[in-house]
């Protein structure tokens, strides 16, 4: 394991779609790229004290972006949706 600190967790991902899925239980958080899934959802379990039933990960690959005459690269990320024990909720999305 990586050792066990919140930089793997860098932050929660607020969009339209990740705030319909908060009203479900699942929330979205922007992970380190080497985070697997189960040291995210002990980070998230300990940080938040809550229960996580299911982690999906969803990897994005880099993509090149060309600005005039420069091709660069948008690094890619990695994603973890936490289903949450049913009646458990955090308060980190707008209300």
């Amino acid at each position: 394991m990586c050792g066990m600190n919140k930089s793997l967790v860098k932050k929660v991902i607020i969009t339209e779609k990740s705030t319909d899925l908060g009203s479900m239980g699942k929330y979205v958080f922007l992970v380190d790229k080497n985070t697997t899934s189960t040291e995210a959802r002990k980070i998230v379990e300990t940080q938040y004290s809550v229960k996580v039933v299911k982690t999906n990960v969803i990897n994005t690959k880099d993509k090149k972006r060309r600005v005039g005459h420069t091709i660069g690269i948008k690094p890619g990320y990695k994603k973890v949706i936490m289903t949450l024990k049913k009646g458990q909720k955090l308060d980190i999305l707008p209300q």
